[in-house]
């Protein structure tokens, strides 16, 4: 079952401004789903309409196989999110800031000092809020998402702006929630090395078309099937020559002849091939294009 699935979601500010085409997400339950976008590829837009905080103009939104226009007050309920900057007051402890939150959410009082340890918050006394690291202002707002014990988790860009600590504090943060409570998370971010080490699946949107959905693996298998095969040699231009005798179009790059994945036995044959002709082989290797390659493949103008 998908806990978010969203049916030809599109948005438009303006006659001429089409923010959002047919947007088809399909988050599966249990998932921690990796939300990318260069910044103004819509993705801040797509989470404010599934929450409801933009009027949806067309398509359908679903969650945990329910229409959120039908059961928005009872599926709300059971969401935490974290929308651009947090809220915070900076002149309030942790803890103190979270009595607002539990006042307005109605949940137990106990949930207070439960979260603060979920999100390592609980030794922060009384420290004001305005005095928190970025990091921990960070961690306070996914504690006040996470209040109502939710089945969902939606962040936008937690991570944007913070130091590699921050950044792996969140990381481990997140996957921790996610593995004890079985929440599903969806987490935006323009990021996508960043991304990759903390999600299960993955969607890619770009000038509001989402142009790749899957699982981390079918990436990866993108990744494979955009591999190329290096060849290092005593003459290049030469190389690149009997390749093309045989059908493969190398690319001649700085020191090496690039060919598309091969084989084996291929590589073999080229190899032997090339001696055959008297030129001498320093190296072979098959790279395989990184996945932030191919992330700016698919979103580049």
């Amino acid at each position: 079952m998908y806990t978010i699935e969203t049916k030809n979601l599109s948005y438009h500010f303006t006659e001429k401004e089409q923010v959002l085409k047919n947007i088809n997400l399909q988050v599966p339950e249990g998932s921690i789903y990796g939300f990318l976008g260069p910044n103004g590829a819509g993705k801040t837009t797509t989470l404010k309409l599934i929450l409801g905080l933009l009027k949806n103009q067309k398509g359908e939104i679903e969650f945990f196989g329910k229409s959120f226009a039908s059961n928005r007050i009872q599926i709300l309920g059971k969401i935490g999110s974290l929308i651009e900057s947090p809220s915070i007051y900076a002149q309030l402890t942790a803890k103190e800031n979270l009595q607002v939150w539990q006042r307005i959410y109605k949940c137990p009082k106990q949930r207070i000092d439960e979260v603060l340890e979920v999100v390592d918050l609980a030794k922060t006394g009384k420290k004001k809020a305005g005095k928190f690291s970025l990091g921990m202002k960070q961690r306070l707002a996914i504690a006040f998402a996470l209040l109502q014990e939710p089945d969902l988790l939606i962040l936008d860009e937690p991570t944007n702006g913070l130091d590699p600590n921050g950044i792996l504090e969140i990381r481990e943060l997140l996957q921790r929630i996610n593995k004890e409570n079985a929440t599903t998370i969806i987490i935006s971010s323009h990021l996508l090395a960043e991304i990759e080490k903390l999600v299960s699946h993955i969607g890619i949107i770009n000038k509001g078309e989402l142009l790749f959905q899957g699982t981390l693996e079918e990436l990866h298998i993108m990744q494979t099937q955009n591999a190329t095969v290096q060849f290092e040699t005593s003459d290049l231009k030469q190389t690149q020559s009997i390749f093309q005798e045989k059908g493969f179009e190398g690319i001649v790059k700085g020191e090496k002849v690039i060919l598309p994945k091969l084989e084996k036995s291929e590589v073999a044959a080229m190899i032997k091939l090339l001696v055959e002709n008297g030129i001498s082989v320093y190296q072979v290797a098959q790279v395989k294009n990184d996945l932030e390659s191919i992330f700016i493949d698919l979103t580049k103008v």
